[in-house]
């Protein structure tokens, strides 16, 4: 038990990272973009997710009412850029995973505190767990950084007109999903690396398989 600190704190920060992983995923705030024209986005702003776009409008749904519109993208909006699709892709297999590297940690941790002595099964479920997370981690990063580019060249969408909304922004910034897919990254590297790590314990009284 001794030997496996690191990987239960594998455990804790994978967890932690998993949540925030779904949580990015099901944020809208990817790119926050800043419009000139607010006769249908009130406020000015306009929130660009992975699935959908969303803004305040007074006029669209009801006349003087402060309302939330949202599109949802549909596969066959081809004029939605290619890192939006990806993100979707990505950080659904980022979820599954990195919910296969929890499974594989919990077998190899309740294996160590139960005593099982066979150690090529407790090393194999935690370099398993740790493949998982530094496999989600990298799934996580590659639309993480990809949108967060798009958002420093201020690159544009030409939406559909259902959309209302603009094809190029005044402005935009990074939303709360890019930091929050960042610290997911950082989290669940970390369990792979610890993961990764588990050496069994070599001893004279112990009967390894």
């Amino acid at each position: 038990v001794s030997t496996s600190h690191l990987q239960l704190a594998a455990f804790a920060l994978g967890t932690v990272g998993w949540i925030l992983c779904t949580i990015s995923m099901g944020t809208v705030e990817w790119r926050v973009w800043h419009v000139d024209n607010t006769t249908i986005i009130s406020s000015g702003i306009a929130w660009v997710g992975i699935w959908k776009v969303c803004f305040i409008s007074y006029l669209h749904v009801s006349p003087g009412y402060k309302e939330q519109f949202c599109r949802k993208f549909n596969g066959y909006d081809f004029s939605v850029p290619h890192e939006i699709y990806a993100a979707q892709g990505l950080l659904l297999i980022a979820m599954f995973v990195g919910l296969l590297g929890l499974t594989a940690t919990i077998f190899a941790l309740r294996n160590v505190y139960m005593g099982v002595t066979q150690k090529t099964l407790i090393t194999r479920f935690f370099l398993l767990g740790g493949f998982f997370y530094m496999f989600a981690g990298l799934c996580i990063l590659i639309p993480v950084s990809w949108n967060f580019y798009s958002v420093v060249q201020n690159q544009s969408i030409a939406f559909p007109p259902s959309y209302y909304m603009p094809s190029s922004p005044a402005a935009q910034e990074a939303g709360a999903a890019i930091p929050i897919g960042i610290v997911a990254v950082i989290l669940l590297l970390l369990s792979g690396t610890f993961s990764l790590s588990y050496r069994f314990p070599v001893t004279t009284n112990t009967a390894m398989k």
